[in-house]
């Protein structure tokens, strides 16, 4: 095994990946089998798993299935203590709630905030004892290009990605002193299920496209190496920090179309 393989290479750990059994969560959990992690996979569903865990199995790594609603705190709980001690954790879970911001309801809010930014504080909170006491852990936070820039008709969305930049930097200051380093993956756009209504749009893909120096939409092996690098060794002095991984579109590019549009 070479120096650069040895960094990246994820044998003997065990990965928990929220909200994996569809989207960028079940890519995300491929990657770290195909590096030699093993795996705890969630979803409010067990049976939504079946998919996810046949391809790890395949991959010839342990998988466990384990259901988790991350807006429960009984249920972290109880997911926590079934999945044992974690040596990395993805807090993938999230939700949206597409709506212009005067129609936005306190359920809307609470739904969102509740997923994607007070899940992932009090499922890492669950996990960082385990890796505080094994002096190791690697804790990825999902973000994405609303923790950078602000986009309409996504108000709570954009709040809990926000919210989710600023944990990780709280959090990788607190927990460094523990061998923890927590980051954040920040994707750009990627057709997704959650998404796929406005990938339907023709014109707003054709729109979206020319603000993407690369000129297409993240698929899911484009995350592979940066959530492999956050959970390995080769980011050891890596932390507090955002990687965003949107084929240039933070670069605030418009390209030109043929007619020059």
């Amino acid at each position: 095994m070479t120096v650069a393989s040895a960094l990246f290479d994820l044998t003997g750990k065990v990965a928990m990946v929220t909200g994996s059994s569809r989207g960028l969560g079940y890519g995300l959990a491929l990657a770290l089998a195909r590096e030699g992690a093993d795996l705890v996979v969630t979803s409010r569903s067990s049976s939504s798993l079946a998919g996810v865990c046949e391809e790890i199995t395949a991959l010839g790594r342990r998988v466990t299935p384990v259901e988790l609603d991350v807006r429960e705190p009984e249920s972290i709980a109880a997911a926590t203590a079934e999945a044992g001690p974690i040596d990395v954790l993805v807090n993938n879970a999230g939700c949206n709630a597409r709506k212009p911001a005067l129609d936005v309801s306190v359920e809307d809010w609470d739904a969102v905030l509740d997923t994607n930014l007070r899940g992932a504080f009090f499922v890492a909170q669950a996990v960082a004892p385990a890796m505080i006491a094994q002096g190791f852990g690697r804790i990825i936070n999902i973000g994405s290009l609303t923790s950078l820039f602000g986009f309409a008709g996504v108000g709570p969305y954009t709040a809990s990605r926000g919210g989710v930049r600023q944990l990780t930097m709280s959090l990788a200051d607190e927990w460094a002193a523990h061998g923890i380093t927590v980051n954040c993956l920040a994707p750009g756009w990627f057709h997704t299920a959650q998404n796929d209504v406005m990938f339907r749009d023709e014109r707003w893909v054709e729109s979206l496209l020319r603000r993407i120096p690369q000129g297409r939409a993240g698929t899911a092996r484009d995350l592979d190496g940066a959530v492999v690098f956050f959970a390995s060794d080769a980011s050891a002095y890596v932390t507090g920090q955002t990687l965003v991984v949107d084929g240039g579109f933070a670069t605030g590019s418009l390209r030109a179309t043929p007619e020059g549009a």
